[in-house]
């Protein structure tokens, strides 16, 4: 008995853990979103009784409505998280990294292949879309970008290859949206070669880089 209670308590404590860093995270940038989980969950939760009271039954429908409050209040908070974890980390070095890195299913990607003095870098992602270079940093990482391009094309030849340019300028992907765009890309490649265009670029390799800490989401929040 003691030992299936232990169990159970190193399964929940890392997801208080993250959820505690997540609010943290998104304190320092929405500083209101206290408030806003209080007055949503209490406002949900009102409308509930207030239904039940109409109908003669406020009690139970205060207690159906009780978890659904706190359903609305958990999913506007997740939103709110995303997008605050993409803010905490947007200007930072690396951070395209960290959130390619982010995404779990579908894509190895392999940070800093290229790194400039000024910081500029390019980031080599592998899937069933071929090959995505990803610049972040000022308009010199183009010229990056077509010399990792060459190197790509060397190692393999005739797979599909896709810039991407990190940013708020036009032409660039902002963070945010950044694993949005990765997913978009149509798949041109069978399971067996992603693999093989994996192995022959993995000699290839990267260079160690700091990559921002924090929770980050593994899919992008939908932003209008």
């Amino acid at each position: 008995m003691f030992k299936r209670k232990a169990k159970e308590k190193k399964i929940k404590t890392p997801r208080f853990q993250t959820f505690r860093d997540a609010y943290k995270v998104t304190k320092q940038v929405k500083p209101w979103i206290t408030i806003a989980l209080i007055g949503i969950f209490a406002v949900s939760w009102a409308i509930g009784i207030a239904i039940g009271a109409s109908l003669g039954h406020p009690y139970y429908f205060g207690f159906i409505f009780f978890p659904l409050a706190l359903l609305i209040t958990l999913l506007f908070f997740t939103r709110q998280a995303g997008t605050a974890a993409y803010a905490s980390i947007e200007g930072q070095i690396g951070a395209g990294a960290s959130v390619l890195m982010a995404i779990r299913k579908g894509w190895t990607t392999t940070p800093a292949v290229a790194v400039a003095r000024n910081q500029d870098m390019v980031h080599r992602s592998v899937g069933r879309a071929g090959i995505v270079l990803t610049g972040e940093g000022s308009n010199a990482v183009r010229q990056m970008l077509a010399d990792e391009r060459k190197k790509a094309e060397r190692f393999a030849p005739g797979v599909p290859i896709t810039e991407i340019l990190v940013g708020t300028e036009d032409g660039r992907v902002p963070i945010r949206k950044l694993q949005k765009q990765m997913r978009r890309l149509p798949k041109k490649l069978t399971p067996h070669q992603m693999r093989e265009v994996r192995a022959r670029l993995k000699a290839v390799g990267g260079m160690s880089m700091p990559i921002p800490k924090g929770p980050m989401p593994t899919r992008a929040p939908k932003i209008r």
